[in-house]
């Protein structure tokens, strides 16, 4: 079963919108953050839906599963070095708490279609 419209699927929606939220919360830590953290971060929640997309992309699924989990890993390199951002005080404990929400949710997103299509990952 391949995919022909990654734009139809809920986990990259949800990793197109989440990039967003973050671009707009980097925008607020310090000019000093540029070419560290803040760039570090906008690598990271970039790299999720683009996995998504070129996995979608990909003739076999197996590829898409391969590419799939570099979204994952993205995504959990995403929470940590937000979690850094809430460390150095660069995001309040609401917005933490908010952002760290939406993070799991592309998590789960892109866990539970890496299962869809390879029913053996996970167990």
């Amino acid at each position: 079963m391949r995919i022909h419209n990654f734009r139809e699927l809920v986990a990259w929606q949800k990793a197109m919108q989440l990039t967003k939220e973050v671009y707009l919360l980097t925008n607020t830590f310090p000019a000093s953050e540029r070419y560290g953290l803040i760039s570090q971060i906008q690598r990271a929640v970039v790299s999720i839906p683009s996995n998504i997309a070129e996995g979608a992309g990909r003739p076999t699924e197996k590829e898409l599963v391969h590419f799939l989990s570099f979204a994952l890993g993205s995504a959990y390199e995403l929470e940590t070095e937000l979690l850094l951002a809430g460390e150095f005080g660069y995001i309040d404990a609401e917005q933490s708490k908010q952002i760290n929400k939406e993070v799991v949710e592309v998590q789960k997103l892109v866990y539970s279609l890496m299962k869809k299509f390879n029913p053996s990952e996970g167990n």
